[in-house]
């Protein structure tokens, strides 16, 4: 069975030409789309729409950088393992007690600046670790960037409970 970027005829590697990527899905959908399925047999039909499905399965990973880290670690046999994998650098650690104490003021004070000042520093900490991730993938350091990913899935839950701290502020 094909791999994503096998199926989209692209290099394994984590800058993607979303431009060809594009391309790609448009052409493989044109290939199976239900429109030229309509006088096939049944078992036609459903193979179209499994490749469909598929396709657009692979489109959404591969378009988006943290789904496609995910998927590159896991091409490479490194599971993610976030339900059991959850040990962190102290670094890490320590920055997001930080950002959570920040947290904890900005909203007891309803400060949006602070809000604001917060939501950029991890905007720019996570783009960093997204470009460092990239790094380590077309280097074959899975590993890392396993670790890499699930940092940055701790972030992306971080930044929902700021956005909805400024939804808060908003009511």
């Amino acid at each position: 069975m094909q791999n994503h970027f096998e199926l989209f005829h692209l290099p394994v590697r984590f800058e993607v030409d979303l431009a060809a990527l594009d391309a790609a899905y448009r052409d493989v959908q044109g290939q199976v789309h239900p429109d030229r399925f309509v006088s096939a047999t049944d078992a036609e039909k459903r193979v179209a729409m499994q490749w469909a499905t598929r396709a657009n399965e692979a489109y959404q990973t591969l378009k988006n950088p943290q789904k496609r880290a995910a998927y590159m670690c896991e091409l490479a046999g490194v599971a993610l393992d976030v339900e059991s994998n959850t040990a962190m650098p102290m670094e890490f650690l320590m920055q997001q007690m930080e950002w959570r104490e920040a947290l904890g003021e900005a909203k007891a004070e309803k400060d949006v600046a602070a809000l604001e000042h917060l939501d950029q520093q991890v905007k720019l900490d996570r783009k960093a670790r997204m470009l460092h991730v990239g790094q380590q993938l077309d280097a074959h350091d899975y590993q890392h960037a396993a670790q890499g990913v699930r940092a940055l899935m701790f972030i992306d839950k971080f930044a929902e409970e700021v956005h909805r701290a400024f939804d808060a502020l908003d009511n």
